[in-house]
C-alpha cells in the first residue's frame, strides 16, 4: 500500500516553525505534496531523511508554489501544464511513476470581486485537458488545494457563500465536468453523507474553532483504479495552516 498526503501549507517557511517536520514524520507518507510553499530556490533547505524533493516556484516572489517530497524515484518529473499563460505561478507538479502520474496542483483562486474568475476559468479547461491527456496513457492521481467546494455537503454554510470564490456556480461546474472525465473523489467515495468535515477555516471569526469550513483539497483518482483505493481521510486535528493535511492510500 502506499500513502498519499497533501497539505497546502500557507508558507513552508513559516510552518517550519511550527512542527511540521515532526508532522511530515508522524504522517510517514510515501508521496507529500505541498501547495502554496510561498517561497524561491533557495530561501529553505530542507532535506528530509529518505526523500527526494522537486519544487515549483513562482516568478513572482512570495507566492504560490508546489513541492513533493517522495520516496519513490519517478521516470520523469514535469513542472507546469505546457501553456505559457499557466505556467508562471508554479502552480503543477507532474511525477511518473510506473504504474500511474501523480500530479501535485494549486488552483488559481477566484478571488474577491470575482475578478479573476474569467481566468479561472480557462485554467479549468486547459488543466482538464492535461489531466485527460495523462489518463489515456496510465491512470492519474490528482491532489491539492482546488479552490472549490463542490457540493454543499462540502462547506459549513452554502447559502451565504454561492456567489463567492470557491463556491461559484461557475466553479463547482467545472468540478462536475472534470470528475464526469473519468475521475473520483476519494474522500466522497469513503464518506458519500458525511457532514462537517474541512479542510480549510479562514483566520477569522475563529472559523477553525466553530468549524465553520470548507473542504477544498483533495484526492481524485481516475476511475479505472477507484477499487484500489484502501481509505481517504482528511487530518483535521493538524494545525499549523488555515489548512489541514489530507490523505489517500491506494493498493497498486
Amino acid at each position: 500500500m502506499m500513502r498519499f498526503i497533501s497539505w497546502n501549507v500557507n508558507g513552508l517557511r513559516a510552518i517550519v516553525g511550527k512542527g511540521f517536520v515532526e508532522t511530515f514524520k508522524a504522517l510517514d507518507a510515501d508521496f507529500f505534496c505541498l501547495q502554496e510553499t510561498k517561497m524561491q530556490a533557495g530561501q529553505l533547505e530542507l532535506e528530509l531523511e529518505g526523500y527526494n524533493s522537486y519544487w515549483n516556484f513562482a516568478d513572482k516572489k512570495g507566492y504560490s508554489g508546489t513541492a513533493i517530497y517522495t520516496r519513490c524515484e519517478p521516470l520523469s518529473v514535469n513542472l507546469g501544464i505546457g501553456i505559457d499563460e499557466h505556467d508562471h505561478e508554479g502552480r503543477v507538479i507532474t511525477l511518473e511513476m510506473k504504474d500511474f502520474y501523480l500530479v501535485n496542483v494549486y488552483v488559481p483562486n477566484s478571488q474577491d470581486g470575482l475578478r479573476r474568475l474569467e481566468y479561472r476559468m480557462r485554467w479549468e479547461n486547459d488543466f482538464r485537458a492535461y489531466l485527460l491527456g495523462l489518463n489515456k496513457r496510465k491512470p492519474v492521481i490528482v491532489c491539492g488545494d482546488l479552490n472549490v467546494a463542490h457540493q454543499e455537503i462540502d462547506l459549513k454554510n452554502p447559502k451565504s457563500n454561492r456567489k463567492n470564490a470557491g463556491f461559484t456556480d461557475e466553479e463547482r461546474e467545472k468540478m462536475t465536468t472534470l470528475l464526469d472525465a473519468g475521475f473520483t473523489d476519494s474522500w466522497r467515495f469513503f464518506n458519500p453523507d458525511l457532514e462537517g468535515v474541512y479542510s480549510w477555516w479562514s483566520y477569522r471569526f475563529k472559523a477553525r474553532e466553530k468549524n465553520a469550513g470548507w473542504r477544498i483539497d483533495y484526492f481524485l483518482v481516475s476511475n479505472d483504479v477507484r477499487e484500489k483505493m484502501v481509505d481517504a481521510k482528511i487530518h483535521t486535528q493538524i494545525m499549523g495552516s488555515d489548512h489541514c493535511p489530507v490523505e489517500l492510500d491506494i493498493d497498486f
